[in-house]
Formats: C-alpha cells, sequence, structure tokens
C-alpha cells in the first residue's frame, strides 16, 4: 500500500536560554490560565479537538481529527509517569460572570532522558494570533524548570512554518528531521473530510499554531 512521508522538526531549546519570561506569558484581557487538574482531562481532548480537526495535523495523526482520538491520546498522556502538570495547562476565555469557554492547550512530560517533552500545543480558530501559544510555551517551559530539567523539547510538522516561528522565537532550535510515515489511503480519507467541513473562508487560512509528539 503507498505511503506519503511528512516530515517533522525535532527542536529543543535549554532551559537556561529560552525566551519565556513573564512578558511572553501576559494573556489579553479576558483570558486566563488555567493549571492541570484530574477533572479537566475533557476539557483538554475537546480543546486539543478543535484545535486539530481541521489543520495538517489531522492527516498526519489522525487521532487528532476525531473527538474520541483525543480523549485516548489525553489519557495515554495521563498515564505516562514522566507527566508533568506544572507543565500542563488551558486557557479560557471569560465570556460571562461564570462562565468560559476553552480556547488553548499544552502538555508536558518528562522522558527517560530527564528532557521535558511538550506534547501538543493547540489553539481553537478565532483565538489565534493573540499571543496564546507563547503564554503556554512559557509556562510548559517553567514548569520544566522548576522540576530542575535542563532542556526541553518538540516536534513539529514542517509544513506549519506559523508553529516553527513561533518556537524559534522561544528559543527552539532544530535538532534534527524525522519523517511520519502515513498511508495514502487515510490521507485520502482526511483530506476529503477536511475540504468538506472547510468553508470557503477558510480553506488557505494560515495554520494554527501547535505542535505534538503525538
Amino acid at each position: 500500500m503507498a505511503s506519503t512521508y511528512f516530515k517533522r522538526f525535532r527542536m529543543e531549546a535549554a532551559l537556561a536560554a529560552a525566551g519565556t519570561n513573564d512578558a511572553i506569558a501576559v494573556l489579553p484581557d479576558g483570558y486566563r490560565l488555567v493549571p492541570w487538574h484530574e477533572a479537566l482531562l475533557d476539557a483538554h481532548a475537546r480543546t486539543k479537538h478543535r484545535s486539530f480537526r481541521d489543520e495538517i495535523d489531522s492527516v498526519v495523526f489522525p487521532c487528532l481529527g476525531d473527538l474520541e482520538g483525543c480523549r485516548r491520546l489525553m489519557r495515554e498522556i495521563r498515564r505516562k509517569r514522566g507527566f508533568l502538570a506544572e507543565a500542563t495547562w488551558l486557557i479560557a476565555l471569560v465570556v460571562a460572570p461564570g462562565q468560559h469557554a476553552w480556547c488553548a492547550t499544552i502538555q508536558g512530560v518528562i522522558d527517560k532522558a530527564g528532557v521535558g517533552m511538550i506534547q501538543n500545543v493547540g489553539v481553537v480558530p478565532g483565538h489565534r494570533g493573540r499571543g496564546l501559544g507563547a503564554a503556554l510555551v512559557a509556562r510548559a517551559l517553567e514548569g520544566f524548570r522548576v522540576a530542575g530539567l535542563r532542556r526541553a523539547s518538540l516536534e513539529v510538522t514542517a509544513e506549519n512554518a506559523t508553529a516553527v516561528r513561533l518556537y524559534r522565537r522561544l528559543g527552539f532550535r532544530r535538532a534534527r528531521t524525522v519523517y511520519k510515515v502515513v498511508e495514502e489511503a487515510e490521507i485520502a480519507s482526511r483530506r476529503e473530510r477536511l475540504a468538506s467541513r472547510a468553508s470557503p473562508a477558510d480553506r488557505g487560512a494560515p495554520a494554527a499554531v501547535l505542535a505534538g509528539n503525538s
């Protein structure tokens, strides 16, 4: 069966040199960072799904295009031995007293080598271009620092130029290039579903600010 190879960049940053500070972590009015809590696992999954379902990463990683797939992924991340609550955040937009909308998510895990691995950064359409992705990465890197780590890493699909620029600005540098193999039948199916959902205005829109070690 025919397959396609998607180029992915493995990017790394020395935590002492990573460009994360209080200014980067400042959010626009109405947005607030929400730390990890066990009761928020499904909120992370739903936010991840809304962020990735119409993007290239849902072709590279089909689970990101399916809500149940995102729920399974979040459960797997939570069960990892190195799951780090301090590097796992949501961003909420307060829409009314006592009411909010989830609009961005990130998770962090410490791998066996003691490197902080950023698992997914997703920003929901309609909330992009406001610094939410940068704020999430800043908080995750601070969580890794507090845990005593010296390095952080992530992977990003090469086509996602917006995300690559963001991570470079935050101090990440490409360490190596890897390839994710996806069967052509799965790619065709995912692209067809994306095309059927996209409005004329959405087609050709910029990629999301996101990354994943999925």
